[in-house]
C-alpha cells in the first residue's frame, strides 16, 4: 500500500439516513472496515475483533470510532444495517453509498472488491478485507489484514490515542 497516499474524505449516509463525513469524527481514531453483511466468514470475523479491540481498550475506546462501509448497497439496505452493524458493537456506524460512491471511496483506500456469481444465481462479493487505522485527523496511518488478533489492534490503536 505504498505510493499515492491512502484514503480521502468522504461523507456518506448511515443506516438512519443521516449523511456522515469522515471529518465528523475528527479528534477520533477510526477503525474503517469495507464489507458486506452477506460475507459468510471474513467480515463477521475482523467486525467482531473490532468489537474486541474496543472491549479490549476500556475507557479508552470512547476516543475511538468503528466504521462499517458496504461493498454490496444493493443488498445492504438501511434496514440491514440497522440490524447488522449493533450486532458486532452499539457504536459500530455502518455507511452505504451508491455503487459509484463506494467505488471510488473503496479505490482510494486501495480497496479491490467485484461482484462474483456463485453459480446458484447470486453472489458473493471478492474483496480485500482490511481494517484502516486512521488517526484523529482522518489520515491513514496504517491497516490490519484480515484476522488480525484484537490484541495486536488493541496496541497498535493505543500509539494512535
Amino acid at each position: 500500500m505504498s505510493g499515492k497516499p491512502v484514503g480521502a474524505a468522504f461523507a456518506l449516509p448511515d443506516a438512519d439516513g443521516k449523511l456522515r463525513k469522515l471529518e465528523d469524527f475528527r479528534g477520533k481514531v477510526v477503525l474503517l472496515y469495507f464489507g458486506y453483511t452477506y460475507c459468510p466468514d471474513v467480515c463477521p470475523l475482523d467486525l467482531a475483533n473490532i468489537a474486541s479491540t474496543l472491549r479490549m481498550l476500556g475507557a479508552q475506546a470512547a476516543d475511538v470510532q468503528p466504521l462499517f462501509i458496504t461493498l454490496d448497497p444493493a443488498r445492504d439496505t438501511p434496514a440491514v444495517l440497522r440490524e447488522y452493524a449493533p450486532a458486532f458493537h452499539p457504536r459500530l456506524v455502518a455507511l452505504r453509498g451508491t455503487e459509484e460512491t463506494t467505488k471510488r471511496i473503496a479505490t482510494s483506500y486501495k480497496v479491490f472488491y467485484e461482484k462474483v456469481p456463485d453459480g446458484r444465481g447470486r453472489y458473493v462479493i471478492d474483496h480485500a478485507a482490511f481494517t484502516f487505522l486512521l488517526d484523529r485527523n482522518g489520515q491513514y496511518v496504517g491497516f490490519f489484514p484480515p484476522g488480525t488478533k484484537p490484541e495486536r489492534m488493541a496496541a497498535m490503536v493505543r500509539e494512535s490515542l
